[in-house]
């Protein structure tokens, strides 16, 4: 006789209570703050990360103590629920990312475009490369392989932030200048070889620096992109049922479950998850069968709650306090320097060598420095897999914070000195009579 598996015993009472209390508390913070960033001129990730720092221990842990242990005890089954959460939220919205790209801008302005963008990514890879091997061992978490945290800190260093980008250039009214279509051409180029990197540099942190490994993990890449190829035609074929069902909401299941199962498939080949959700993004936007309207519900949700929601755990693990050392400080400073101007020099000096004048050049650069949300989940992809101790994070996390601040003042400035062209009006009177306005998923994430 087979004796069946006792049943695994469901939430109790006060844990339930617990988790919706944060979750909660989590998200209204994070809504609140980021409405008065917006408010004040400001990207609403940088309410949405206060909302996690005022709750953790950088603030709430020294005020309230026993609050904050009753709230937020440190039990990693606790952390994990919430963690749950937040992993979806930014699945779908880099999926969201993918399914938001122009390709045929990135296709248009090709040439130009990937001059700056691996210009744009290899000086500052290369310096945060150096920066990380140069770190204080005090501040590498114990286990890590140098160059794996040097590698890890390079990737860091060069990625750019699409979300961040254009919803600056749209609030600025430069998405129609050719300073605006080259920066966002670029920086989606930066996009799709950073999360490669990001994958490549995550499997070594797994795996250890080993020649076979790293092939393996190569390999791995090849795999995803073949089966994204193969896979197209039974994706569209599906993608196009659903718009044809009555139901209202089946493209938007057949979209969430086609970049869960994509994030599932790259973590199980030791790829990061997200690198799936953006390659499946990717996917179904060259299907073209869908439209932005399709997808709004998917995007509301993801932009108002689940992403927040991850912003603020991020927030949550940062623990400012640990800039007090002299030795944090002064890294960080080094590390936001290097942020800075690795990625403003490489930017700058591709963009001079497709021929670009030098106020363009600047703005191009400016731009481009904007990190945001990606920084930010490069951050918790560190922190997940032991490649960053928390005083790393949390230095990663405020270069995001700050070049997110830096890029709107520095774009007014520069493109001050920029004449307007007669293709740019042109360009402004066609996007006004054929777009009247932009999708606001598309305009307003803020992050």
């Amino acid at each position: 006789m087979t004796v069946s598996a006792a049943p695994v015993v469901p939430f109790g009472g006060h844990d339930l209570f617990l988790f919706l209390l944060q979750v909660g508390l989590l998200l209204s913070l994070a809504f609140l703050l980021g409405r008065l960033a917006l408010r004040l001129g400001m990207p609403a990730i940088v309410g949405e990360l206060c909302a996690g720092l005022l709750l953790g221990p950088s603030v709430l842990a020294h005020v309230a103590p026993d609050l904050s242990s009753w709230l937020l005890p440190q039990s990693a089954d606790r952390f994990h629920l919430l963690d749950a959460v937040g992993q979806i939220g930014v699945i779908l919205l880099v999926g969201l990312t993918g399914l938001s790209m122009d390709l045929k801008l990135v296709r248009r302005r090709g040439g130009t475009s990937a001059r700056i963008s691996v210009a744009g990514l290899v000086v500052p890879l290369g310096l945060g490369v150096c920066t990380g091997l140069l770190v204080p061992a005090a501040l590498v978490p114990g286990g890590t392989e140098r160059s794996t945290f040097g590698l890890f800190m390079g990737v860091a260093m060069g990625v750019s932030a699409i979300p961040v980008i254009a919803k600056t250039l749209i609030e600025l009214k430069l998405i129609h200048r050719d300073v605006g279509q080259l920066t966002l051409s670029a920086a989606m180029i930066d996009d799709i070889v950073g999360w490669i990197l990001l994958s490549v540099v995550s499997a070594m942190a797994t795996t250890g620096v080993r020649a076979g490994d790293v092939a393996f993990s190569l390999a791995g890449l090849v795999v995803v992109i073949v089966a994204a190829v193969l896979l197209r035609p039974l994706v569209r074929r599906s993608l196009r049922a659903a718009v044809q069902s009555r139901e209202r909401g089946a493209a938007i299941a057949l979209v969430t479950m086609f970049v869960l199962l994509s994030a599932a498939g790259t973590q199980a080949m030791k790829l990061e998850a997200v690198f799936g959700a953006f390659v499946c993004g990717l996917l179904i936007n060259s299907c073209g069968v869908l439209d932005a309207t399709r997808l709004a519900p998917l995007r509301t949700v993801v932009m108002s709650v689940l992403a927040p929601l991850f912003f603020a755990m991020a927030g949550l693990r940062m623990d400012l306090t640990s800039l007090a050392d002299g030795t944090v400080a002064l890294t960080g400073l080094v590390v936001l320097t290097v942020a800075i101007a690795g990625k403003f020099a490489g930017a700058y000096l591709g963009a001079r060598l497709s021929r670009v004048n030098h106020w363009e050049s600047l703005a191009i650069g400016a731009g481009m420095n904007a990190r945001g949300v990606i920084e930010v989940i490069v951050a918790m992809v560190g922190l997940r897999l032991g490649v960053l101790s928390l005083e790393m994070y949390t230095i990663i996390v405020l270069v995001a914070i700050v070049t997110s601040l830096m890029a709107p003042p520095l774009l007014r400035v520069t493109m001050a000195h920029v004449a307007y062209t007669d293709e740019e009006r042109e360009r402004e009177r066609r996007n006004a009579v054929d777009e009247p306005a932009a999708p606001a998923e598309t305009a307003s994430p803020g992050h």
